[in-house]
């Protein structure tokens, strides 16, 4: 199974993203090391080291989103009714009120849309989460140890 679960949208972003980083601003950022480097001593420039700073973050980024892709799958429309990544989901902590209920996207890099919080399908709650039906009430047992309960209330896409 892949390690990162994403929308169409998301992978296309992230694609999009990479294609920039090498096609334009990474080239563009080599150009302003280039002219730096004709400014004379290297050793107290701070155009240039500025200037590799800046190629050295956007190569890291570039890299790690190459990551995420490859390490990727389009994530399958979720059920209606069935929490699953891409899923939003409106959860009750047991013991709130029905006022107190949050709204999640179940997913990893999902862009945030609306005001919903990302949250998770391997994090304890997600997890446990993922396969259940509204109007099910799930125990979760949390990192450190302690046992909520979580209803859920609501699921759509």
């Amino acid at each position: 199974m892949a390690k990162h679960l994403l929308s169409k949208e998301t992978y296309a972003r992230l694609e999009a993203e990479v294609a920039d980083l090498e096609h334009t601003v990474l080239p563009a950022v080599a150009d302003k090391i280039g002219r730096a480097r004709e400014m004379g001593d290297l050793s107290e420039n701070g155009d240039y080291h500025a200037a590799k700073d800046e190629y050295g973050m956007l190569n890291d980024r570039k890299n790690l989103v190459i990551g995420i892709l490859e390490n990727a799958e389009i994530a399958p429309d979720p059920a209606d009714g069935v929490v699953g990544v891409l899923s939003r989901v409106t959860i009750l902590f047991g013991g709130d009120s029905p006022d107190m209920a949050e709204t999640y996207l179940i997913g990893h890099i999902e862009e945030k849309g609306g005001g919903t919080e990302i949250m998770s399908p391997s994090s304890p709650i997600g997890s446990a989460l993922l396969g259940h039906n509204e109007g099910e009430s799930v125990t979760v047992t949390l990192e450190n140890g302690a046992q909520v309960s979580v209803t859920v209330t609501k699921v759509s896409r």
